[in-house]
């Protein structure tokens, strides 16, 4: 198996991708459920960029019985993990997988989704460029119903260097306490390859994720939750 992967999938081998992002990233399932959380309980289709495995996917389907996901990965690999947890589930009549980069979509001259009632995202965004940024929040504005919702959780930019050590303490202590280390953790990842508009971590600001949003059309803009150098934001049309 080559180690080369694409940006978002993490792991060299995608069935570490579960329990090795729970060792890596603090809160991760907390992270997820506030996604959830802040999704009005009458959407009927909810859009899902970068879904990877498929670990947010679940939970909103779980959570909204009468709900359809629409979840879009270029990453073959990823897709197929999670279409057989989904199906094991019992959500495929729920749940769409469309294999394509969110960056290729948000730059066709027409849309090719639908509208929808809300869009998420975990963990994928940063990948893009902060132009490609803009470019995905004015195309996912665009297609979001009237009161529709958009809510992004990703890793920021540290706004300081002692934040930034601050935050690595925090990822290093979390990895401990689920009896691993990050060493250990990283040892399994692959050698991340730009893919399409995608490439290794471009991370950017919280502040400058919120401008992006208002600059994109998004209005109530809000951050209802952050945990040292993870954030969710986003708002509504």
């Amino acid at each position: 198996m080559t180690n080369s992967i694409y940006p978002g999938e993490v792991f060299a081998n995608p069935s570490d991708f579960d329990r090795g992002i729970r060792q890596l990233l603090p809160r991760y399932d907390e992270m997820l459920d506030t996604v959830v959380a802040c999704i009005p309980p009458t959407c009927q289709t909810i859009l899902d960029l970068g879904c990877g495995t498929g670990e947010l996917s679940l939970k909103l389907l779980e959570r909204f019985p009468d709900t359809r996901v629409v979840a879009v990965d270029y990453s073959p690999r990823m897709v197929g993990v999670a279409r057989e947890k989904v199906d094991r589930a019992g959500y495929s009549d729920r749940w769409q997988a469309i294999e394509a980069d969110f960056g290729d979509l948000a730059t066709q001259s027409e849309s090719t989704i639908d509208p929808v009632e809300a869009c998420v995202s975990s963990l994928a965004i940063h990948h893009l460029s902060d132009e490609m940024k803009l470019t995905l929040f004015r195309w996912i504005a665009s297609i979001l119903k009237p009161g529709g919702y958009f809510w992004n959780v990703d890793p920021v930019l540290p706004e300081t260097p002692h934040l930034d050590r601050v935050y690595r303490s925090i990822r290093e202590n979390w990895a401990a306490k689920q009896g691993s280390t990050l060493e250990a953790v990283r040892s399994k990842i692959g050698t991340s390859v730009s893919q399409g508009h995608s490439g290794p971590d471009r991370l950017t600001t919280l502040e400058a994720h919120l401008e992006m949003l208002k600059t994109a059309g998004f209005q109530s803009i809000a951050v209802p939750w952050k945990y040292y150098g993870f954030a969710i934001l986003g708002g509504m049309t």
